[in-house]
């Protein structure tokens, strides 16, 4: 679906919010396809507020989740948190209130459903949750991320925090015939109070990081998010991730 995409009126209605300035609502919503299309067009694309609205939406949800789930440590609470602010998760919003007839794409990525992508969704919920932010302070943005993620953050599942391994493991085999590895790339802090910064490599990327009390602890927090990015993951996407993964596997030899 095409939109009517510079009449805003509708997408306020949707988020709840009346911007003062739609320029920045307008900079939320264009993608770097189309500023690659575009490039005299001093506004450029989304990629900074996207920036800038992961780390609002972090925290508001973190806030919101220790709220309501004063029982969780912090290792639950980040794993629970990067369930609701998933690629995946974020996705769904966005074609919840229909985002995507907003985006401004260039003509190539509109052509193949980039409007129905879930990385091109999520990562314009989090461009506008920054453009609410700046346009409205923190409490519009709070407002914001309360009305779009209620349902996710009441009905988000917190059980088998300690299953993330296994599950990122057997998703990974079942997508894409291949085994997660686990890398160490940081230690931080004073041996008594010691953080491990661990990565989750897939098809020679890094899918996650994620920092805990223990290798083990990591390792769970990175899987945890390794596994909501690897569940949005399909169409086009996961072909070439296929494929890439062909050309990094050595042949059988005699073959």
């Amino acid at each position: 679906m095409s939109a009517p995409r510079d009449d805003y009126d509708k997408l306020e209605q949707l988020l709840g919010y009346t911007f003062r300035d739609r320029a920045i609502l307008a900079t939320a919503l264009r993608h770097a396809s189309w500023a690659n299309e575009h490039p005299d067009d001093p506004a450029g694309d989304n990629e900074r507020l996207e920036f800038l609205g992961d780390a609002v939406l972090d925290l508001i949800a973190g806030h919101q989740l220790m709220d309501r789930f004063p029982q969780l440590r912090e290792g639950q609470l980040s794993v629970t948190r990067a369930q609701v602010v998933s690629e995946s998760g974020l996705a769904a919003i966005a074609q919840k209130i229909g985002l995507g007839a907003w985006l401004h794409l260039g003509k190539g990525e509109d052509r193949s459903g980039g409007r129905h992508k879930a990385s091109i969704l999520a990562d314009a919920v989090e461009a506008v949750v920054a453009a609410v932010y700046l346009d409205g302070g923190f409490p519009a943005a709070w407002d914001l991320v309360s009305r779009l993620f209620a349902d996710r953050i009441a009905t988000v599942e917190f059980k088998g925090f300690h299953d993330y391994k296994t599950r990122l493991q057997e998703a990974a085999q079942a997508k894409l015939k291949t085994t997660p590895t686990y890398e160490v790339v940081a230690e931080l802090g004073p041996d008594h109070d010691k953080r491990f910064v661990v990565e989750v490599v897939m098809v020679n990327k890094v899918w996650s990081r994620a920092t805990g009390r223990s290798k083990k602890e990591a390792e769970q927090l990175a899987a945890a998010e390794a596994a909501f990015h690897l569940a949005a993951v399909d169409g086009d996407e996961l072909v070439a991730l296929r494929k890439e993964l062909e050309s990094l596997t050595p042949p059988t030899p005699g073959a």
